[in-house]
C-alpha cells in the first residue's frame, strides 16, 4: 500500500502540527457525561459494519442498536480516509503510515473476535462525535476477561490515548490511567502489536496472561433511561416510548450529505467541504488543497489521482 506524503509540504507541515496541536488537545481530554449515573446494557452483542473498527463500532441491546466508541484508548485507522490521524499515529508507536494500517485492521479484527460472545457496556451518554451522521456515545465494553479498552493496548493494538472518565466503581480516572500505562510499557517491550509490526511481530500475544479490570456499579443504583438507539429498518425497532433522534442512512454509517451542483469554490473550500463531493475522500481532498491554486476547477485534471472518469464525476460540483 502506497502513501502519496506529497501533500506535506515545508508550509503544510507547519499547520498540520498546529492542527495536530489543537487535536490533541480535544482528544485528550475529558469527554462531556450525558448523564451523571452509568447506564448498564447487558447481554450485548456486536453489529457487524463496515464502519466497525477496533475502538467504535455497532452494538445490539436487546431490540435496540447503538454506535458506542471506547473510553481512553484509541486503536489505529483501518483506511487513509483521516491521514492526519494517521500520521499522528504512526508516529506515536514509530510505523509507517501503510504498517499503522496494518495495525488498525488487526485491531478491529481483534475486537471482533472478543465481541464474538454476549458482553457488558457501560456509558453515561456522552457524545463521542467522530465522522459519521450517526450519534455516537462514549462506554466501557466489558467481556468475561474484563475492560476490552486494557485488552487492545495490552496487545499492542491501541494506545493509552483519548477521552477520559472516572471508570464504573473507582473514584479517579488516575487509577486506570496508571493501569493503561503499563499495559502499554509493557506492550512495548515485549516488541508486540504495534510496537513490534516492523519485525513481523504484530500478531504476537503477551507470554502471560493479565489481569484486566472488571468494572462494576453499585446493586442499588438507579438505572437510568436508556439511549436513544440508532434506527435501521432491517435491524433496531425502538420502543414507542423512546423516540428517535434521527434517522440515518440505511446504506452506511459514512454516507455523504447532498451537495448541490456548481457551488463548490476550488481555491477555498475546506477539507470538510471537498469531502462532500462523491468521489472525493480525505486523502483526495488533501491532494486538492496542496495543487492550490486553480485558474479554474477545469485543472482538477492535474491533481494526483483525478483521471477523466473522476474529473467527468466530480467537476459539476465546482464553480
Amino acid at each position: 500500500m502506497t502513501f502519496n506524503f506529497s501533500i506535506f509540504s515545508r508550509a503544510g507541515v507547519s499547520a498540520l502540527i498546529g492542527v495536530a496541536l489543537l487535536w490533541t488537545a480535544a482528544v485528550n481530554g475529558y469527554a462531556r457525561d450525558g448523564s451523571k449515573e452509568w447506564i448498564v446494557l447487558k447481554n450485548c452483542q456486536l453489529i457487524p459494519n463496515p464502519a466497525n473498527d477496533g475502538d467504535s463500532f455497532h452494538v445490539s441491546a436487546g431490540p435496540n442498536e447503538y454506535l458506542f466508541r471506547l473510553y481512553f484508548v484509541d486503536a489505529p485507522e483501518t483506511d487513509e480516509m483521516t491521514p492526519r490521524r494517521l500520521v499522528d499515529q504512526a508516529k506515536y508507536f514509530a510505523t509507517t503510515v501503510p504498517q499503522a494500517i496494518e495495525v488498525g485492521r488487526t485491531a478491529k479484527e481483534f475486537t471482533r473476535q472478543k465481541l464474538s460472545e454476549p458482553f457488558t457496556v457501560f456509558t453515561r451518554m456522552s457524545d463521542a462525535m467522530g465522522q459519521s451522521r450517526l450519534e455516537r456515545f462514549y462506554a466501557f465494553v466489558q467481556t468475561s476477561q474484563g475492560d476490552l479498552g486494557e485488552q487492545l493496548v495490552r496487545n499492542g493494538l491501541a494506545r493509552n490515548y483519548g477521552f477520559k472518565t472516572v471508570p464504573p466503581g473507582l473514584s479517579s480516572s488516575r487509577i486506570e490511567l496508571g493501569k493503561l500505562q503499563q499495559f502499554e510499557n509493557e506492550a512495548r517491550q515485549e516488541k508486540i502489536g504495534a510496537w513490534g509490526v516492523s519485525m513481523g511481530r504484530l500478531d504476537v500475544r503477551p507470554a502471560s496472561p493479565s489481569l484486566f479490570s472488571h468494572f462494576a456499579i453499585s446493586t442499588n443504583a438507579r438505572q437510568p433511561e436508556l439511549p436513544t438507539p440508532l434506527t435501521f429498518p432491517s435491524t433496531a425497532k425502538p420502543s414507542p416510548s423512546i423516540p428517535s433522534r434521527a434517522t440515518p442512512d440505511p446504506n452506511g454509517s459514512h454516507s455523504k450529505q447532498k451537495t448541490p451542483l456548481g457551488k463548490i469554490d476550488i481555491n477555498t473550500a475546506t477539507e470538510k467541504e471537498l469531502t462532500t463531493v462523491p468521489g472525493i475522500g480525505h486523502v483526495m481532498a488533501a491532494r486538492i488543497i496542496a495543487a492550490r491554486p486553480f485558474q479554474s476547477a477545469d485543472d482538477l485534471k492535474r491533481v494526483s489521482g483525478i483521471g477523466d472518469k473522476k474529473y467527468a464525476r466530480i467537476r459539476p460540483y465546482f464553480q
